[in-house]
C-alpha cells in the first residue's frame, strides 16, 4: 500500500509472490533483526560484547549469525580494527537508517492498537473455551 492506494496482482497470482512487502518483512522481522537495529541506531557504533550486553537473551552464535546476515543485507557495516588484539566494531548503515519511519510508524500502531488486540484475543479465547 502506498498511502491509501492498494497495488493489485493478476488474478491467479501466489500471493506469497505478488506481496511486495513480504521480501521486507523476512530481511527486517526476524527474530532478533529488530533489538539489533534499535540498538545499533540508538546507541552508536558497538563491538560485539556490547552488542551482546544489550541483548542479554541472545546467544553468541546467533547474534554473529544476525550480523552476518544485517551486513550482507546493508543494513550493517562491520568495522575490523587490525590491531592487537584485533577489535571489530558494527554500526547501523545508511540503509539500516532508512527505516526508522517504518519503526516510527509501527511503534504508533502499536501504542494505539495493541490493548485492542488483546482484547480480541482476549474474546477469542474466552468464546472458544465454551
Amino acid at each position: 500500500m502506498t498511502g491509501n492506494v492498494m497495488r493489485t496482482a493478476p488474478a491467479g497470482t501466489d500471493p506469497e509472490l505478488a506481496c511486495p512487502v513480504g521480501p521486507v518483512v523476512d530481511i527486517v522481522f526476524s527474530r532478533w533483526t529488530t533489538p539489533i537495529l534499535w540498538s545499533l541506531h540508538t546507541h552508536g557504533r558497538q563491538r560485539f560484547v556490547e552488542l551482546e550486553r544489550r541483548i542479554t537473551r541472545i546467544t553468541p552464535k546467533v547474534l554473529t549469525q544476525r550480523l552476518r546476515q544485517l551486513e550482507r543485507d546493508g543494513l550493517v557495516v562491520r568495522t575490523y580494527h587490525p590491531e592487537v588484539p584485533p577489535r571489530v566494531e558494527y554500526e547501523i548503515s545508511e540503509l539500516g537508517r532508512s527505516l526508522a519511519p517504518l519503526f516510527a510508524h509501527l511503534t504508533e500502531w502499536a501504542a494505539e492498537n495493541l490493548a485492542k488486540v488483546e482484547r480480541a484475543r482476549d474474546d477469542y479465547d474466552t468464546a472458544s473455551a465454551r
